[in-house]
C-alpha cells in the first residue's frame, strides 16, 4: 500500500507547476485558484470567482495542479472578461481617449493610471493638484490623520 501511495503522489509532483504564467504574471502553484488569480494586477477577488466559476474549475485546487488546457481557458477568460461582464465591474469605463469600456490587466493598468494622474496634473485640476502636493485626494481630513515627516503638537516647558 505505501508503495502505491508514493507512487500516486510522485505522478502528482511530476505534472504539478510550481509556476503558473498567466497574463505576464507569474503565479504560485501552491495557492488556490481564486487566491492565484488575485495575484494578477488587475484581477481582484469578484473577478477571480467569476473567471474560476465561467472556467467550471474548482476554487479551491491548486493552481499548479491544473491542466495547460484549463490554465489556457482560464487565461482566455481573464483577458476577455470585458465581453461577459457587466458595465460596473470593469475597472476602466468609458476611456478617456476612446471612449470604450475596458478592462485593464498587470503593468497596462499601472502605466494608464499614471498617465491619468500626470493628464491631470498638466490641466490643473484639483485632483491634479493634490497629487502634486502629495495630498489626500479623495476628501478624506489632512488636520488629525495621515500625517508624515517631523512630530507637530504641544511642547513642554522646560
Amino acid at each position: 500500500m505505501a508503495e502505491g501511495k508514493k507512487k500516486q503522489k510522485q505522478t502528482e509532483d511530476e505534472n504539478f507547476n510550481y509556476i503558473v504564467r498567466i497574463v505576464n504574471t507569474d503565479i504560485d502553484g501552491q495557492k488556490k485558484t481564486v487566491i492565484g488569480l488575485q495575484s494578477i494586477s488587475g484581477v481582484g477577488k469578484r473577478v477571480a470567482q467569476i473567471v474560476t466559476k465561467m472556467a467550471c474549475v474548482d476554487t479551491t485546487v491548486k493552481m499548479g495542479s491544473l491542466p495547460e488546457e484549463k490554465v489556457k481557458e482560464i487565461e482566455d477568460l481573464v483577458k476577455d472578461y470585458v465581453q461577459y461582464a457587466p458595465h460596473w465591474a470593469i475597472n476602466r469605463q468609458m476611456d478617456y481617449e476612446t471612449g470604450a469600456d475596458m478592462h485593464l490587466l498587470g503593468e497596462q493598468l499601472k502605466i494608464i493610471q499614471d498617465d491619468d494622474i500626470n493628464r491631470m496634473k498638466m490641466i490643473r485640476c484639483y485632483r491634479g493638484i493634490r497629487h502634486e502636493g502629495r495630498h489626500k485626494v479623495r476628501g478624506q481630513r489632512t488636520r488629525s490623520n495621515g500625517r508624515h515627516g517631523l512630530t507637530m503638537g504641544v511642547q513642554r516647558k522646560s
